[in-house]
C-alpha cells in the first residue's frame, strides 16, 4: 500500500480556521475522494505539537494500492481540478505545501 501525504506547513490565517475547514469539507474532499484508485482519504487537523516543532495545521493523507495506482490518480483530470480549487484554500493559508510518498508496512 502507498500513502501520499500533503503537509500544509505554516498557519491558517487568523479568524479563518472554520472557513478553512468548511472549504476542505465542502469543496475539496469530494474531489479528493473522486481520484481514481484512491482507497482512503483522511484530513488531519493539528491539535498540538512539541515545542519548537514546525507547524502543520493540516495534513492530507491518501491511500492507494500501488505506486502505479497513485501515478494514475495524479494524472487524472479531477486531480487538476482539485489543484485549481485548492487556490481558494490557499487564500486562507500562509505557508507552503509539500508532498511525501510512503510505503505502508503491514505487519
Amino acid at each position: 500500500m502507498i500513502i501520499r501525504q500533503a503537509f500544509f506547513e505554516g498557519t491558517i490565517k487568523a479568524g479563518r480556521e472554520e472557513a478553512f475547514k468548511a472549504y476542505v469539507a465542502d469543496k475539496l474532499m469530494p474531489m479528493w475522494r473522486a481520484f481514481p484508485g484512491v482507497r482512503e482519504v483522511r484530513v488531519l487537523y493539528n491539535v498540538e505539537r512539541d515545542e519548537g516543532a514546525p507547524s502543520y495545521p493540516m495534513v492530507l493523507s491518501t491511500l492507494y494500492d500501488s505506486r502505479e495506482a497513485l501515478a494514475a490518480a495524479l494524472e487524472a483530470p479531477v486531480r487538476y481540478e482539485s489543484r485549481e480549487m485548492t487556490k481558494g484554500l490557499l487564500e486562507m493559508f500562509e505557508g507552503h505545501i509539500h508532498h511525501h510518498v510512503f510505503d505502508l508496512a503491514l505487519s
